[in-house]
């Protein structure tokens, strides 16, 4: 019986469960769908701070009074 042999993962035994087998072919046959979560990345998490405004938006807050607790 020839296997094709999966290459190392950090934290695993060498098992690979059948959706990890599902997941990897899918992406290797749709690598548009990567392209697609990094995209996605990119829009929500790494985008430009503007500092001046940020530091500006902490001054002008309001704390935030906690719960009376009886």
């Amino acid at each position: 019986m020839s296997t094709k042999r999966q290459e190392y993962r950090v934290g695993h035994s060498g098992y690979v469960s059948e959706f990890e087998q599902f997941m990897d072919k899918h992406l290797e046959q749709h690598p548009e769908v990567v392209r697609d979560q990094r995209k996605g990345w990119y829009i929500f998490w790494d985008h430009k701070a503007d500092l001046e405004e940020l530091e500006k938006a902490n001054k002008d807050s309001v704390p935030v009074k906690g719960y009376d607790y009886f």
